[in-house]
């Protein structure tokens, strides 16, 4: 038998809500299939944790967490602490200090009337964008000086080292060659004349490596668009870190919205633990209603069985996804929906059950 421990951070706002449907699924998962044991541990940190103690993890939450083999988040983010504090001390302190330098954001279309694009179809839009994880424009360097005067400079520094340029490069190449899938570079050299010269020069260097995998770059402005009117131009996208961040947002609203929007950091190496997060965030005007769309976390759920080489169980969960965004029968109301948080996750459940030709 396969034993996981998963790290459960539930965060803040809708976040517990919603990772306690992701649970539900595995633990289901788990009746199904005994080959499988899931052991969960819950860590309270988050911005609650932070108004009591003045950090938003423990002080040594980094090692308490290595003893795992994935990290299930939530949402971080609450009124009254501020973003950048809830973002930089615990979901970028996790993903650096994991080295979780792949961030992995499916865009994929599940039903054509979630789109409010015209005329596309579920063929159209389905492609996988692959974010730089670990540096760029969220390395935290630069500098604010004479600050509070009229000389006041901020200075923030985009970091493009060889190592982590090359690194999520080499990552995308090779998916798109095991996918056998084109891959499509998504920079802006035009205006960056060092980092965004340096990130091309390192994809057509890297891609004489791969002369099977057919390729295309963009300037980011020009992908955005295309995103919107031509979302069938992309199979498999890589980016840096600030891109991937905005242009995966323009995916999430393509597809159906954040409610349906998951992500991976992954630590390819698997040297420490990934971590799965819906990525709609805490969504502080509806938490505690009930009424938060759990699909993301599910599908986070997913990306997660993928990672631990259960893909035939990550196929039948995204699956089982789609069969309920189809009958519409019970959805939560941002979906055009009357049912639950809990509900949804309760039927997602029995769908699975029912599934009885697997395993």
């Amino acid at each position: 038998m396969k034993k996981w421990k998963i790290a459960l951070v539930p965060g803040d706002g809708i976040g517990p809500e919603v990772v306690a449907e992701g649970v539900k699924v595995l633990q289901a998962i788990e009746k199904l299939d005994n080959t499988l044991s899931f052991e969960f541990e819950r860590f309270p940190w988050g911005c609650e944790y932070y108004i009591e103690h003045q950090k938003m993890m423990a002080d040594d939450g980094i090692e308490q967490l290595k003893e795992f083999d994935a990290i299930y988040l939530g949402a971080v983010g609450y009124p009254g602490v501020p973003d950048h504090i809830s973002l930089w001390d615990l979901l970028l302190k996790i993903r650096k200090g994991f080295d979780q330098y792949v961030n992995l954001r499916p865009v994929r279309l599940l039903n054509e009337e979630l789109t409010p694009i015209k005329n596309k179809s579920e063929k159209d839009i389905d492609f996988l964008v692959i974010r730089e994880n670990s540096e760029g424009e969220y390395a935290g360097a630069g500098d604010w000086l004479f600050k509070g005067k009229k000389e006041e400079v901020v200075l923030q520094t985009g970091v493009f080292s060889r190592k982590g340029t090359e690194r999520i490069i080499r990552y995308a190449f090779e998916e798109a060659r095991k996918q056998q899938k084109s891959l499509t570079s998504i920079s802006k050299a035009n205006a960056l004349n060092y980092s965004m010269v340096f990130w091309d020069e390192v994809f057509e260097e890297v891609g004489k490596e791969y002369p099977d995998v057919k390729t295309e770059s963009y300037l980011v402005d020009a992908a955005s668009m295309f995103f919107v009117m031509q979302p069938e131009r992309f199979e498999i996208v890589v980016t840096s870190n600030l891109f991937g961040d905005i242009l995966t947002d323009i995916g999430a609203a393509i597809t159906g919205g954040m409610g349906l929007a998951t992500g991976a950091n992954v630590n390819p190496e698997r040297n420490y633990p990934s971590m799965f997060e819906p990525v709609h965030g805490s969504a502080p005007d509806i938490a505690g209603q009930g009424i938060a769309n759990p699909i993301a976390a599910i599908w986070s759920v997913a990306q997660m069985l993928e990672h631990f080489g259960e893909e035939e169980w990550g196929s039948v969960v995204v699956e089982t996804i789609k069969e309920i965004i189809d009958e519409k029968k019970v959805l939560t109301p941002d979906l055009g929906g009357k049912h639950s948080t809990s509900e949804v996750g309760d039927y997602f459940v029995e769908k699975i059950a029912g599934k009885l030709h697997h395993k």
